[in-house]
């Protein structure tokens, strides 16, 4: 707990006993048990973002998916209460974070925090990018990329231990999202050091960080429209280009900013927790594999079971809306707590059991761990063929893989909102 020890946002930890803060170590350090509490206390909980705005929990499976593809609800700070004044929990949160005011609008703008009709149009450029043909056709890079890591692997061992957080988890996203839109391989290694500063919480890291991502991409825009390729960049130029109404500037940076962001860090901690929790279970470690065929079904038990992000954006009443019996007045933010939806008894038996066969084959996701409605995870399908890939071959050319610490001394990185591992150390043996 470390590094949110002197955190801006450590103040408003228990300001307002019985409104839980998304802030509080209980909620970090375990939010499986954390967040199942306020489950069962009701669907719908009174609580705080880490900004100190009220918010209600959405806690349960069913009323999650409600609120989620409910168009009363908005991304759009613009509808938070106060949000005419510009004292949105965003703004306070760029604010708290000390980024630029100029550079504000790269972050107030984006797929995430967009509502139809602009969502939509924004969604549909990219789209294309990740239609099940695409990302079939990608699935041969997909596996080279992991087999050259795995390859590799013995030579970042020390003392027979690789970390493979540093070392495979990461690499393999963010090398596949990186070549699909079209980022140049020597600058990989900078986004993912921007990645790790952009999710911290730590005002001088991220102050810095989030400025340099922002030019790198103008910079990158200007040398790719001298000489366009078959990239994902390249065609959202041309868009622009063609048709600036359809494509702005910032859209199209932060579009670059959120698909390489989003498309290799939650990636890479569904690989690490996914390897993680399959090492510790045994059994469904030989289940899987003994058969293989099993990997589609497993990599959504994970998801469920250790999905990397737990909760979704702050969305907002756009009307007074009723959840659960519960009254949600115009302007006030839910949060879905898919932590808590994911592991809820009423829908799922047993839960807290890892269970590679929980969800039949052929069927439809049967979780929330890439969210639900129209702001379901874009990328959802890459990132289950990752993990397909991750997982699949990392067992083909080390079967014997295993821990190299015990199971409690995982450590893990303390960011509300997500799950992820500092390290994975393992004996590739």
């Amino acid at each position: 707990m470390t590094e949110l020890a002197d955190s801006p946002f450590s103040e408003h930890v228990g300001k307002h006993p019985g409104e839980p803060n998304v802030m509080e170590p209980a909620l970090l350090t375990d939010p499986f048990t954390g967040y199942g509490e306020l489950r069962e206390q009701g669907p719908v909980v009174r609580g705080r973002f880490a900004d100190d705005t009220p918010v209600w929990f959405i806690t349960r499976f069913e009323e999650a998916r409600e609120v989620l593809r409910d168009h009363r609800f908005a991304n759009a700070p613009a509808f938070a209460a106060g949000g005419g004044s510009g004292d949105t929990p965003s703004n306070r949160l760029m604010e708290i974070m000390g980024l630029p005011e100029h550079y504000r609008v790269y972050l107030a703008n984006t797929i995430l925090t967009m509502d139809a009709p602009d969502h939509t149009r924004i969604r549909r450029l990219v789209s294309r990018a990740f239609t099940a043909r695409k990302i079939t056709d990608l699935r041969p890079r997909v596996e080279d990329i992991a087999d050259d890591l795995l390859r590799r692997l013995p030579e970042h061992a020390e003392d027979g231990v690789v970390d493979l957080i540093k070392h495979y988890a990461y690499p393999l996203p963010i090398t596949v999202i990186c070549e699909l839109v079209g980022i140049p391989e020597e600058d990989r290694l900078q986004w993912r050091d921007w990645g790790s500063a952009f999710v911290s919480l730590q005002p001088d890291r991220l102050s810095k960080a989030f400025p340099a991502m922002i030019e790198h991409i103008h910079a990158l825009i200007r040398e790719r429209r001298a000489a366009l390729t078959d990239d994902l960049l390249s065609e959202l130029i041309r868009v622009h280009d063609d048709d600036g109404g359809r494509l702005s500037d910032v859209e199209m940076v932060t579009m670059v900013l959120t698909l390489v962001l989003a498309g290799h860090e939650t990636t890479a901690h569904l690989i690490g927790n996914g390897t993680a929790a399959l090492l510790t279970h045994p059994d469904q470690l030989h289940l899987l594999k003994s058969d293989p065929e099993l990997l589609p079904r497993a990599v959504h038990e994970l998801m469920r079971w250790c999905g990397p992000v737990q909760m979704t954006q702050l969305r907002y009443a756009t009307e007074d809306v009723e959840v659960a019996g519960v009254q949600v007045k115009q302007g006030e933010a839910v949060l879905a707590m898919l932590v808590a939806a994911n592991h809820d008894p009423r829908h799922f038996a047993d839960p807290a059991r890892l269970d590679l066969t929980r969800q039949p084959a052929g069927r439809a996701e049967n979780h929330v761990g890439f969210g639900h409605g129209m702001h379901y995870c874009l990328g959802a399908s890459l990132a289950r063929q990752e993990g397909e890939v991750a997982f699949g071959n990392l067992l083909a050319h080390y079967p014997d893989v295993s821990l190299a610490v015990e199971p409690d001394a995982l450590q893990r990185v303390p960011l509300p909102g997500n799950w992820r591992l500092a390290a994975l150390p393992v004996r590739l043996r």
